[in-house]
């Protein structure tokens, strides 16, 4: 099953201590660390050895990236690549960063803490390598660097204290779905307002199917699918900037409150599928391909996490939130999260792992990942046609947005993230109301903003 990094998802969420990498650092005693090869001054294209390469093994697999290595070895005598993984990669990967002999490249999943490997000095800093070409991008439009490969608002999503730390490859586009035949069947329109939804919802209601369902049991994707689109409609990209920033008060924001007080008058007016509060990720997505909700939030990772159990004939499209009208925020931004992958610093062939990275992200290979596994990438020019029937919509949201955020507050700090879904979840169970939604929330983030310990992140646009 996928997850997205910063989309924590699944049957456990889980996280593991912070404590285990100061305990790393201890025992690593990393001061002084640094890149081999001198430092990302150069590609060690011709060099001969092997590359030991870990992967998370989620609904994309990792064959891709074994065929992708096979393919290497033909272009480069002399080097072996070795590419390993699991659902749980974290776990095995754990023991070895402890123990000083991580890979030499790693997509550690969605279990992995990347901020607190970054701080102790875990992760390599990779700008120096940005700068070089990408040899295997080729012709006269190929960028000429590395990182002009890669689609800025994705690539800065690694950064941290003004160094690049994760490169994304493919990423996640946080939208809603609905099924174009029932709608069609029906003469319904997406719908582009708040408004036009309530609308919608009244009519699909009469007709005895659910409006919306939502993956209960995660109360993340409401936060991602309502929340925070509705509040960047109201008041625009800053007041969730703010919120992630632990601004005093963001929280507690009037375009904050009014998200909220929007996902409740949904609740109220029975737009919801009963039950839904009790449903997973899958159960849910199940109901809404067998017909039972007519529309629901997710990323565009569903067709992937849910097509080996798609009844016949069953169609998702995707659309973005339905906006406020008189809203501030642009109603073509849309919210994102990337799948990245690390060089460690301890790992022993630091420019061969770049190198091997840098095929991998040449436009042709990316180009190859969206067709075989139906997903977008964050190297420019990836998207071109042919593109999977329901990726069009996103792909073309994507290159219309002026506006590109994010979710990343749960994985720079967990406690904030932990109660920000429960008090989601109180929300959508009706046991407090919007204004005490924000209350909690600010009240997490103040206990977040007084914690010295924490690293702190700021989230700009």
């Amino acid at each position: 099953m996928l997850r997205d990094v910063f989309w924590l998802r699944g049957e456990t969420e889980m996280r593991f201590s912070n404590s285990w990498w100061i305990t790393a650092a201890a025992a690593l005693a990393l001061a002084g660390c640094g890149p081999s090869g001198g430092g990302g001054q150069g590609t060690n294209v011709g060099a001969t050895g092997e590359l030991d390469v870990a992967s998370f093994q989620g609904g994309y697999g990792i064959d891709f990236f074994q065929q992708a290595a096979k393919e290497y070895e033909a272009k480069h005598p002399g080097v072996t690549i070795k590419v390993t993984g699991g659902p749980r990669v974290w776990e095995q990967l754990r023991p070895r960063f402890i123990a000083g002999n991580p890979p030499d490249l790693t997509w550690p999943g969605w279990g992995f803490d990347y901020w607190p490997a970054v701080y102790e000095g875990q992760v390599l800093a990779l700008d120096d390598y940005l700068k070089q070409p990408n040899p295997y991008n080729t012709g006269k439009d190929a960028p000429k660097t590395w990182g002009e490969s890669f689609e800025p608002a994705l690539l800065k999503l690694g950064q941290y204290d003004g160094k690049q730390y994760l490169l994304p490859y493919h990423y996640n586009m946080n939208g809603w779905w609905y099924n174009p035949d029932l709608f069609a069947k029906n003469g319904w329109q997406p719908p582009k307002t708040f408004q036009e939804l309530l609308d919608l919802c009244a009519k699909i209601k009469a007709k005895g199917i659910a409006p919306i369902t939502y993956q209960g049991k995660y109360p993340y994707y409401m936060i991602a699918g309502f929340l925070f689109p509705w509040a960047v409609s109201v008041g625009g990209v800053k007041v969730t900037d703010d919120a992630q920033s632990i601004v005093p008060g963001a929280w507690k924001s009037p375009a904050m409150l009014q998200a909220a007080t929007m996902i409740k008058e949904l609740k109220d007016r029975g737009y919801f599928e009963e039950g839904a509060n009790a449903l997973s990720h899958t159960e849910s997505q199940m109901d809404f391909l067998n017909g039972k909700a007519a529309m629901i939030p997710c990323g565009t990772w569903l067709y992937s996490e849910m097509k080996n159990q798609m009844p016949a004939g069953a169609k998702m499209r995707f659309m973005l939130p339905p906006v406020v009208a008189g809203g501030q925020g642009d109603p073509n931004a849309i919210l994102i999260g990337i799948e990245p992958w690390i060089v460690p610093t301890k790992g022993k062939n630091h420019d061969l792992a770049i190198d091997f990275y840098k095929f991998m992200t040449s436009i042709d290979k990316a180009h190859q990942f969206v067709q075989e596994k139906g997903t977008l990438m964050a190297i420019k020019g990836s998207d071109k046609p042919p593109l999977p029937d329901y990726l069009v919509p996103a792909a073309e949201a994507f290159r219309s947005s002026k506006t590109v955020y994010s979710s990343e507050y749960r994985q720079w700090y967990p406690e904030l993230g932990t109660e920000s879904e429960n008090a989601m979840a109180a929300l959508l169970n009706g046991e407090i109301t919007p204004e005490q939604f924000c209350d909690r929330c600010e009240a997490a983030a103040e206990k977040t903003r007084n914690d010295k310990t924490l690293k702190r992140h700021t989230m700009t646009h």
